[in-house]
Formats: structure tokens, C-alpha cells, sequence
């Protein structure tokens, strides 16, 4: 019958790991820490580590400012109003959104190009376009949703 093999584990320092691991890590980590010292350096020059500082100094009082703030229904709108906020945020599809955002960036550098304010005539030329004609359409409906939301319920 055959022997077992004895096994006895290498017994490992946690401290001396540690230490080895400390020495080490300047030469494995160098460019991190580089650009980790550059960022706290810049931190640094703008306040914002000074601004921390204060912040966790002063945590007290803001802890206290926001619970009293909490405690107002000021409050609970903002944060409802966040939250209805995000959720229409979350429903935009980004690529039709980023379309319409060069194409304000265009029409605002057309725009500031424009030496005199157009006509009524030249206005409604430009309004005559397919394009245009699609965007007032978007917008009345916007409108349209926006005052149908905020009307009274009237009794009747």
C-alpha cells in the first residue's frame, strides 16, 4: 500500500507579504503612481484638496443642514422631480439625440452669421421646408402635452 505524502504548507508572514508587495510596488506601478501624484498635485493647486478637508472637518454641520433640509417638502419635490427627470432623460434614444444637437450647433453658428434679422417673408419661406414643418410639429405637440399636464381638473 503506498505511503501518503506529507504535506506541510510554507507558513507566509502577513506582514513580511505586505512588505514585499510595498517594495515592490513602486517599480510594478510606476506610471499609476506617476499620474496618481499628478492629479492629487493638480487637486491640490485648484483647493478642491482643501475643500475636502473642510468637508469632512465641518461633517457635522452638514449633516445637520441636510437632515433639517430633508425634513422640509421642498425636498422630497426636488427629489421627486429628479427622479420624473431622469426617467424621461432614460427614454431619449441617444443617436436621434445627438443628431438634433449638431443640428442646434449649426443652426446657432447660422444664426449668429445672420447680419440682419430675416423678413416675415424669409421667415416664412424657411418655415415652408420639410424640416422645419416636422420640427413645429414636434414642438406644438410638446405644447400640447405640456398644457394638457399642467391643466386644472375643472368641475363641470
Amino acid at each position: 500500500m503506498a505511503n501518503p505524502i506529507q504535506f506541510v504548507p510554507k507558513a507566509i508572514d502577513p506582514k513580511l507579504e505586505l512588505q514585499r508587495r510595498l517594495t515592490a510596488a513602486p517599480m510594478e506601478h510606476a506610471e499609476a503612481l506617476l499620474v496618481a501624484f499628478d492629479v492629487l498635485e493638480e487637486a491640490h493647486r485648484q483647493g478642491v484638496l482643501d475643500a475636502i478637508h473642510g468637508a469632512i472637518g465641518a461633517k457635522d454641520t452638514i449633516v445637520a443642514s441636510l437632515a433639517a433640509y430633508s425634513a422640509e417638502p421642498m425636498a422630497v419635490h426636488v427629489v421627486r422631480n429628479l427622479l420624473a427627470l431622469g426617467k424621461i432623460v432614460g427614454t431619449l434614444e441617444p443617436e436621434p439625440l445627438s443628431r438634433v444637437s449638431k443640428a442646434m450647433v449649426a443652426a446657432a453658428e447660422e444664426h449668429r452669421a445672420e447680419k440682419e434679422p430675416p423678413s416675415l417673408w424669409q421667415l416664412f419661406k424657411r418655415m415652408r421646408t420639410p424640416h422645419a414643418r416636422r420640427g413645429l410639429s414636434f414642438m406644438t405637440r410638446m405644447l400640447s402635452a405640456i398644457g394638457g399636464a399642467t391643466k386644472h381638473n375643472e368641475a363641470g
